[in-house]
């Protein structure tokens, strides 16, 4: 009948209606870190996740890491932080690896409006293994504060990569306990586990390495994306960093 078709047709029209909506959602994801975050294949991993988890909408990412770099590169004021956490090392770097992140960004956001920004981060090996464990706390809240800031985005979410089960010492750990704290203090922070992502064999026996195999990249690249979609949906993240 004609009531019948006008009907259908109005069904057809809702439908398309909702997803071009869905479709018309974007969202910002900006990796950066030390090499295992430089080691992550994002189109192998994050992407694909984020694809199944928010379909329709339209995924846009930065990536900026770099192997064996201390998060005082990211942190512009590492040394006053390092001094009230009575550090005495005081390095004076220029933390340009900041700027670099902050330009990518600003240069996707300048392109349109997104409903959300996440920032991914996979670092912390180098500060653990120097001895600077001290002011890593602080100085991940200031990275973080300070992207939030420059952005322009009060409610970019995080999620915090920690760092693996390779070593077990005071500062390796002091490292690990700072990243699940900050992480568990913000209401858009997350962490993601990554103790099963480097199991190796040497010799015939396990070794928990510093990098993880093919396998375990993709699976910590795979929580990654969704801690960062149930921050976005308002959900909670996952308590243990392996969110199914």
């Amino acid at each position: 009948s004609a009531a019948s078709d006008v009907y259908k047709r109005q069904v057809v029209a809702a439908a398309l209606i909702s997803c071009m909506a869905v479709a018309e959602e974007r969202h910002l994801f900006i990796l950066s870190g030390q090499s295992n975050m430089q080691g992550l294949n994002e189109k192998t991993s994050v992407l694909p996740e984020l694809n199944k988890l928010l379909p329709g909408a339209d995924i846009q990412h930065v990536k900026y890491a770099r192997g064996g770099q201390p998060i005082r590169k990211w942190v512009k004021t590492w040394d006053q932080i390092a001094r009230r956490h009575k550090l005495g090392q005081q390095f004076r770097d220029p933390s340009e690896f900041y700027d670099i992140v902050l330009k990518q960004a600003r240069s996707k956001i300048a392109e349109g409006k997104f409903n959300s920004v996440t920032f991914l981060w996979m670092q912390g090996e180098r500060d653990a293994k120097t001895g600077l464990a001290a002011a890593y706390e602080e100085s991940m809240r200031t990275l973080i504060t300070s992207l939030r800031t420059d952005l322009g985005i009060p409610t970019m979410n995080f999620v915090i990569g920690r760092l693996c089960d390779h070593l077990n010492h005071d500062q390796w750990n002091a490292v690990r306990d700072a990243q699940v704290k900050v992480a568990n203090d913000d209401p858009r922070g997350a962490w993601a586990d990554t103790d099963d992502t480097n199991d190796k064999e040497r010799d015939g026996r396990k070794w928990n390495d510093l990098h993880y195999t093919k396998e375990g990249y993709d699976l910590f690249g795979r929580r990654l994306a969704r801690q960062a979609v149930r921050l976005i949906k308002g959900e909670k993240p996952d308590t243990g960093g392996r969110p199914e």
